[in-house]
Order: structure tokens, then sequence, then C-alpha cells
């Protein structure tokens, strides 16, 4: 799930995707909270509706998405626009499903998994292999991006889920999702399991780490939350969230110059 100095040499230098470490990690959260915050900012407080919000958010996915698509190499700004362009339109996209459709969380969760699966499934035949590092094809790039969108708003459906149906409420539910991030962290280490399936997976329960982590920040005080304000929650989480990039993008410009 992350990887090891081994695997940043040869074709990973070309791809469009950062390296997996700890860092990437930290900012994935951070960009999962954002997209829930944000996703209910334009939606709830801006009373901008679901639908409404999710057609504006699926605007600066297209945008972003296509920019880093016809980039030549792997951009921090741009690829993490893109990721916060998924979780924003992810949050809209669930809640629309959920509440204005009617599906409810439960037959959304399921849809969406299947659908998970059913994009990777779909992947690997049409490109024999799983990626998640080394991101260079345009075929990859695209089977990688439309994972990350229907993760995300699985994410969703499944944090709304456990903090809503199953009475845990959003810190508890955000302690599940932690617990089970652990085990695969652990399975990474102790276990022969494909590198590419922990990622993914990975990748899925940071989405509803993300969910409620951003919903314990702004729900009302009646519903278990802090009750901090929605765009200032955004801005904030935003904030950090560049900080980290430009340190760590900093640092792995700085490497090469360092070795040569």
């Amino acid at each position: 799930m992350q990887a090891n100095a081994d695997d940043i040499r040869g074709p990973v230098r070309w791809s469009k995707v950062p390296v997996v470490t700890v860092s990437f990690w930290i900012v994935k959260v951070l960009a999962t909270t954002v997209g829930e915050t944000g996703g209910d900012a334009l939606s709830m407080t801006l009373d901008l509706g679901y639908l409404v919000s999710t057609l504006i958010f699926l605007g600066f996915f297209v945008v972003t998405l296509t920019t880093q698509v016809a980039s030549r190499r792997y951009h921090p700004v741009l690829y993490w626009l893109v990721v916060v362009a998924t979780t924003t339109l992810g949050t809209t996209t669930s809640d629309y499903m959920d509440r204005t459709l009617g599906l409810g969380y439960i037959k959304s969760s399921v849809v969406l998994f299947a659908g998970v699966i059913v994009v990777l499934v779909i992947w690997h035949f049409v490109a024999g292999r799983i990626e998640f590092q080394n991101v260079i094809t345009r075929t990859d790039e695209s089977f990688y991006w439309l994972t990350i969108l229907v993760a995300n708003t699985l994410g969703t459906a499944l944090g709304d889920f456990t903090a809503s149906d199953t009475g845990l409420g959003f810190e508890r539910g955000a302690l599940v999702f932690a617990a089970l991030i652990a085990v695969v962290v652990a399975a990474n280490f102790f276990t022969p399991a494909p590198k590419s399936v922990l990622f993914w997976a990975a990748y899925v329960l940071t989405r509803p780490l993300g969910a409620t982590l951003g919903d314990t920040l702004t729900k009302p005080h009646s519903e278990g939350g802090l009750a901090f304000g929605r765009i200032t929650s955004t801005l904030v989480i935003a904030a950090a969230m560049v900080i980290i990039v430009a340190i760590t993008s900093r640092r792995s410009w700085d490497q090469p110059k360092a070795a040569a």
C-alpha cells in the first residue's frame, strides 16, 4: 500500500500520480474531509440543493480532470485538485442518490460498491493489471480516476450509513473506519495480499473516514457534532492541504538535486 525506495526508481518517475507515502494518506484524508464539508457547504449552507451542487462540482471535475489528463507529467496541484473534485462531486452525488432519489444509504452503498468492483474488474481485463503507482498510459489514467470517483461516492454513502443508520454517530463512526484502515495497513506489512488491492481498499475507507470527520466538525451539537461552520472548516482544511502538499513537493524536488 505504501511504496518503498526501490519502487521510486524506473517507470514510476514518469508516473502521473504521486508516490504513495504516509504524507499521501494524510493529504488524502484531508481531501476527503474537505470534500464532505465543501459539498455540504454548497448544497446546504448556500442552499443550492443536491442536484445543482452536483452539476457545479461535475463541471469542476471535468475541467480539472481534462487539465490533468492533458499534462505530460505529475503536477501536485493538478492531481490534488482532481481528488478534491471527486470528493465534492461524490458527496453531493451520494446525497442526491440517498435523499432525493430515496435509495437510502444501504442501497446506495451496495450499488456503488458493485460499481467499484466492476470498474476494477474491467480495468484488469483491459490492461492486464490494476495500477496505483505506475500510472503512465492513458488507459490506466482513465480507469484510475474513474475508480477514485466511484470510490469516493461510495465512501460518502458508507460514512452516512455507519454514522446514522447504525446509531454509532460521527465520532464512533470515524473510529470504526480508522480501525478498518489499521487492518489494511497490518495486511500490507504482514500478509502477501496484492498491494493494488490493499491500496484501493484503503482508498475507499479513507473516504468515509473523512466524511465522518467532516460531519463531526460541522454538524450541530444536537446531532453530535462540534458545530463549526462548513465554509470555515473547508477553508481551514484546504489551507492545511496546500501547506502539506507544498512541503512534500518541495522535498521531492530537492532530493534528486541533492543526489545529483
